[in-house]
């Protein structure tokens, strides 16, 4: 990054504030959005300040550390498109860019309300978020066509799809269990909820930012660097000829989405290039939880969010007739105090701190935490994920190297009796192809877990070449290495909550023997990786799926090696 002519190298701090609305409830019990949902959602522009709370919540002042190179003080050349779009946002968020890419910053509240109108809620409430710095939002600015538009239906399931032009992110219409999230009561009046981390983003395209975007303009922006319209054209016309994504090409606007009135809501697909990581566009800024993720708490319904104080909130929900309510502070310590008021019942009190993990998103920046310099681009994150692979003449062949499993089929799903709800046991697998000069193999088995987790479950080196496959139960061969839980050899997947989960094995066709400094029974995953570093002649993946069944607690089973398993 180009340093700044008048200083430090880096980009001046500048500390932004949120601009604040006020108004009057809508009256409860009108049955508007649940009923008539696109009625209610084309009507909010007009709704805006009769739906924002009576005491609209203030945005967390946030220093944005503007990652690119030019800024709307300093643009350069000019402003993008791109740019333009955000612009009528630019005092509550952090915008740059550079020839390439245009950077949003923010702390992932809105200024308008949030929550009222859930009824079917999770029990999150919302929390600011640092997506700053290396940890800020990414667009292309120069977006290229997909040869294979990649559908969203059943896919990116996690993590944002695409980021409104307030700075808050949007998620596929579906929720993480396939569901239609504005069918089901998930979302508020303005089609937003929290997630695991407390985060707060959309289901679906915020219609009613159109007041402040402007007529005809940009609401949104998929990830793929094409705008998202809302559901008409400029003229007030319905769209024409729209693909199979939502979006078309005409009149000279080039190609851009439109927002529907049903599903899919947002877009139905990318037209542009993405890379898919763990079942979300990659790479994308992380959400950072301070507390567990809770359970549905039925029949409650959200009625009122607002603020009471500094960096202080109360959200207030029903359930039958009963009138509960959570007030939450947050502190500069890092501290976030909640009393939860249960009416006659009582209030109980938790402190909760700072913690790394969260929501959709995965670890965007280089290193831990946010700020620091811009954050990747989608090729140089692609690069950063994968192993080094020697550059020897030898590893000319590794296109051939192929791992698979005789106990996997073509489903990919990896049978009961090799997780945590069977008998734990490893599974077989096998590989060939190996490239000349190999001199023996290591494996590992890992999952991106939620909360952008890397966890491993199988750390194996010294295979020597002459092998070529692991039966099921494989023990004594090669060194073995800990698992995410600290267990030496394999640790089964146990995966909780509900849905899919992919882990994936990998094979490794070394070079050289692996040197570690650490005794074989402290090897983690990342220990191997560096000790493998420079080394690696081919790499052979494996992708398994695995989707927990039954009650909780059913299938608690370990298979038993010196003791039961964590």
């Amino acid at each position: 990054m180009k340093s700044d002519p008048r200083g430090c190298g880096h980009r001046p701090k500048r500390v932004l504030w949120k601009w604040v609305t006020g108004g009057t409830p809508v009256p409860r019990g009108t049955g508007i959005l649940p009923v008539f949902p696109f009625a209610a959602v084309v009507a909010l522009p007009l709704l805006i300040p009769l739906a924002i709370a009576a005491v609209a919540p203030r945005l967390t002042p946030f220093e944005a550390q503007f990652p690119g190179e030019q800024t709307f003080e300093r643009p350069g050349g000019g402003v993008p498109v791109t740019a333009q779009a955000f612009a009528p946002f630019q005092e509550r968020l952090g915008l740059s860019w550079d020839e390439d890419y245009f950077y949003i910053e923010g702390n992932g509240l809105s200024d308008h309300g949030m929550m009222v109108g859930i009824t079917n809620w999770q029990q999150q409430v919302p929390l600011p978020q640092a997506y700053v710095g290396a940890n800020a939002w990414c667009l292309p600015l120069k977006p290229v066509p997909a040869a294979e538009p990649a559908l969203i239906e059943g896919r990116f399931l996690r993590g944002a799809i695409a980021i409104a032009v307030n700075g808050i992110p949007i998620f596929n219409p579906q929720n993480n269990r396939g569901e239609i999230a504005q069918e089901i009561g998930e979302l508020d009046q303005w089609g937003g909820h929290c997630g695991r981390a407390d985060d707060y983003h959309y289901h679906i395209v915020p219609l009613h930012l159109e007041k402040q975007a402007g007529k005809g303009k940009p609401l949104a922006y998929a990830l793929d660097g094409y705008p998202i319209l809302g559901v008409t054209e400029v003229d007030g016309s319905q769209p024409k000829d729209l693909d199979e994504c939502k979006g078309h090409d005409h009149a000279g606007l080039g190609y851009h989405y439109h927002a529907t009135d049903r599903y899919p809501y947002v877009i139905g697909g990318f037209h542009g290039e993405v890379v898919e990581v763990e079942g979300q566009v990659d790479p994308q800024p992380r959400a950072q939880g301070v507390r567990e993720a809770l359970t549905p708490l039925r029949g409650a319904e959200i009625t009122g969010f607002e603020k009471k104080g500094e960096q202080a909130y109360a959200l207030t929900y029903t359930v039958g007739r009963s009138e509960h309510t959570i007030h939450y502070q947050i502190k500069d310590d890092g501290t976030y105090p909640f009393v939860f008021d249960h009416g006659k019942e009582g209030e109980t009190k938790e402190v909760y701190r700072t913690r790394g993990g969260g929501g959709g998103g995965r670890p965007m920046g280089r290193g831990e935490g946010p700020g620091g310099e811009r954050p990747p681009r989608p090729e140089e994150r692609q690069q950063e994920m994968r192993p080094r692979i020697s550059s020897s003449p030898q590893a000319a062949n590794r296109g051939t190297f192929v791992l698979s499993s005789p106990a996997v089929k073509e489903d990919g799903r990896l049978p009961v009796e090799f997780t945590g709800d069977g008998e734990g046991f490893s599974p077989p697998v096998q590989w060939r192809g190996a490239p000349e000069g190999t001199m023996g193999y290591a494996l590992i088995m890992d999952h991106l877990a939620p909360g952008n987790e890397m966890k491993s479950y199988w750390v194996l080196w010294d295979i020597p070449a002459t092998i070529t496959s692991l039966p099921e139960d494989a023990e004594d061969i090669g060194k073995t290495g800990v698992g995410f839980r600290g267990e030496v050899g394999y640790e089964p997947p146990h995966s909780k909550g509900p849905g899919d989960k992919t882990y994936s094995l990998h094979v490794y066709a070394l070079s050289a023997p692996v040197a570690v400094e650490s005794s074989a029974g402290s090897v983690t995953r990342e220990v191997l990786l560096k000790a493998m570093e420079g080394k690696i002649l081919a790499q052979a993946d494996l992708n398994v799926v695995y989707a927990r069944s039954g009650e909780p607690g059913e299938g608690e089973r370990r298979k038993s090696k010196g003791g039961p398993r964590p």
